[in-house]
């Protein structure tokens, strides 16, 4: 543990970084429970309760914007929440990985890339295992689930986690400045999601004064986006996935910069201080 070892060519260099990235996904992903296994079954638990919830709820209210589409409606509550779940819960991992001077970081060769990678490949390897065991017992249990475009509702699900990692990053380099302030705007961005992701109703039965109250947010987007591409009669007009792809680029590109600027000011002192 005492010795330092330097790569003598790119290769071994990336080998020995994709090593520590999957250690500390693994140890990102034991952090939630002790057994890996329990953990990947603790988040189904909390898909399923959600989209019970949902479908519920939406029954209750006779099905809003649902008729818009003809098609498999728990499918319909699974693509919003899904998508949604994903989101928020890299904001989540992302923001909570700690700041520059996280004692992880102390020790050689890991870095702050290396454990914000975890974080982000943890929550999209969690959510995705996940997703596949709820899709897969329900179409062998009750009905089989047909998806239009596999591969462009795949490329969503990607798309909001992506963002979601972007949106954690910006909150990680804010959070060493204004540890409690950006602790309640990030409980407060996920409880904004609930309502403004869109995942309990469609973009094209939203009126203009309405739809201008979503338009802002990226993940709303991506799930009217899924939602185009699960459902073979639905096509979304008011929305478009590029937006929320060049969103997503640029809030990675300023947490980058703010990351890097926070974690040469940083200092232990800051924590004692408060």
């Amino acid at each position: 543990m005492f010795k330092y070892q330097r790569n003598q060519s790119l290769l071994g260099g990336a080998f020995t970084t994709a090593e520590l990235i999957f250690h500390a996904v693994v140890r990102d992903i034991r952090t939630q429970h002790a057994n890996a296994v329990m953990a990947i079954i603790i988040n189904i638990m909390q898909m399923l309760l959600l989209a019970v919830f949902f479908y519920f709820l939406m029954s209750l209210m006779g099905r809003f914007g649902a008729p818009k589409i003809r098609g498999e409606f728990i499918l319909y509550i699974l693509s919003g929440i899904f998508l949604y779940l994903t989101h928020v819960k890299s904001v989540n991992s992302v923001m909570k990985v700690g700041s520059g001077n996280n004692p992880m970081t102390l020790h050689s060769p890991m870095s702050m890339m290396v454990m914000i990678s975890a974080a982000a490949l943890g929550a999209f390897y969690t959510q995705i295992v996940s997703i596949l065991v709820i899709l897969f017992f329900y179409s062998a249990a009750v009905s089989p689930l047909e998806i239009q475009y596999p591969g462009g509702a795949f490329g969503m699900l990607v798309l909001a986690w992506f963002t979601g990692c972007a949106v954690g990053l910006v909150f990680l380099a804010l959070q060493p400045w204004f540890p409690r302030l950006i602790t309640i705007l990030g409980m407060v961005y996920r409880r904004m999601n609930m309502i403004f992701s869109g995942k309990m109703f469609v973009a094209n039965a939203l009126g203009g004064v309405m739809l201008t109250m979503f338009a802002w947010n990226p993940l709303f987007h991506i799930i009217d986006q899924c939602r185009g591409f699960v459902f073979r009669n639905y096509f979304p007009r008011n929305t478009n996935w590029e937006y929320a792809l060049w969103v997503g680029i640029v809030l990675t590109m300023i947490g980058l910069l703010a990351e890097f600027y926070t974690r040469k000011q940083v200092s232990k002192s800051w924590d004692a201080r408060r």
